[in-house]
């Protein structure tokens, strides 16, 4: 009897090992999640633009001559510097020029003749002044002292005249020379040649109304820059000038930049196919710093903060689900618990919490995992891979 007893209970310890290693292999298994542990850090509210903006210059001149003509004169080169007044571009002008020497001649004749002119009618008033006194001691009759003065009375009258027709002949000048400017581009401020359209010997003409064509030369004073950006419009009634902005450059990954909102447009473009936005545009904290390293037209990011909070309790705003819920994993029972919160100053990255955690617990980040949900047993990446 004792061969069968052990060989029973040799079998039936078999079953129960059997058994306890399916219960074993069946047990629920933790899912693998990214965990990010509640502490006190820095919150900011902000609102970034919608469409890239891009870096301008305080002041930009795409000019053009007032009328058509041959380019006769081009004095400087794309990216040349240039000062104020200097002449840039000339149209052949020679007509131009012969009518202001004609009429530089002729205003000259005009001003000798007054000279002539005025001088007999001087000699004609003294002339007449000694008749006067002769005829009122009877040394000459009463009719010969009304015709000398009858004269003097004409000569002045044909020199007041001649005074006249020099600044006739004055304005006719001035007129032809600034005729001639219309003719010659004038560096308006101190900048930089970025773009020359048109050779010497080809015409060029300015824009006739409605159609766009290129300047004959675009000028940029690079020596004061900005940020033009578009908002959208729901954001448009949270912006203010002087608001602090963090900028952004394509060009530049890594580095950003201070600034303020220094001007808010008035209105809402409405581009077809594009969202409404409101233009804001952006002044450098540390223009020097901007100068040596920006070129016009940089594509360029703005981030305008509206609240600033610090070391106050935070989580990484991608961790909150819909309703403002999260899951929390439970030290205790390791697994996951929801947990609604309520949050407080918010942005991209993170969003404070009033209500609803406590700083070192820690909560999970990669909810868009297959079996994270409420009430699963979870484990650490970290913890997994040790």
């Amino acid at each position: 009897m004792r061969p069968l007893h052990r060989r029973l209970l040799s079998g039936l310890l078999v079953l129960l090992l059997l058994a306890a290693a399916i219960s074993w292999l069946r047990r629920p298994q933790p899912v693998m999640v990214t965990l990010q542990t509640v502490a006190n850090g820095k919150v900011e509210a902000s609102i970034a633009n919608t469409r890239a903006g891009s870096v301008e210059a305080c002041q930009r001149a795409k000019m053009a001559p007032i009328m058509g003509g041959r380019i006769e004169y081009v004095g400087v080169k794309e990216g040349d510097r240039v000062k104020a007044g200097q002449v840039l571009m000339r149209l052949w002008n020679e007509d131009q020029q012969a009518q202001a020497g004609l009429a530089s001649a002729q205003l000259e004749a005009v001003r000798r003749r007054v000279s002539e002119i005025c001088t007999a009618a001087d000699s004609a008033a003294r002339e007449a002044e000694r008749s006067r006194k002769l005829a009122e001691q009877g040394f000459v009759s009463t009719g010969r002292e009304e015709v000398v003065r009858m004269e003097a009375d004409a000569k002045r009258a044909a020199c007041e005249t001649a005074r006249a027709e020099v600044k006739s002949s004055d304005a006719r000048l001035a007129s032809v020379r600034i005729e001639q400017r219309r003719t010659v581009l004038i560096a308006p401020f101190a900048g930089t040649v970025a773009k020359i359209v048109g050779e010497v010997g080809e015409y060029t003409m300015p824009s006739p109304p409605g159609i766009a064509t290129p300047p004959a030369i675009d000028l940029i004073d690079d020596s004061c820059l900005y940020v033009k950006a578009p908002m959208d419009e729901v954001d448009a009634p949270r912006l203010a000038a002087g608001q602090a902005v963090r900028i952004s450059l394509d060009a530049l990954p890594g580095k950003t930049f201070e600034g303020r909102v220094r001007r808010i447009a008035p209105y809402v473009s409405a581009v077809e196919k594009q969202a409404r936005t409101v233009d804001i545009e952006v002044d450098f904290g540390r223009p020097e710093e901007a100068l040596g390293h920006l070129l016009v037209g940089y594509s360029a990011d703005v981030e305008v903060v509206l609240a600033s909070r610090e070391n106050v309790l935070r989580i990484p705003t991608a961790a909150i689900l819909e309703g403002n819920r999260v899951l929390v994993l439970r030290p205790a029972d390791s697994k996951l618990e929801e947990r609604k919160i309520k949050p407080g100053l918010a942005n991209w990255e993170y969003t404070e919490v009033l209500e609803g955690l406590t700083a070192g617990e820690q909560i999970v980040t990669s909810q868009e995992r297959a079996g994270v949900k409420a009430g699963v047993l979870a484990k650490a990446e970290e913890e997994a891979a040790k």
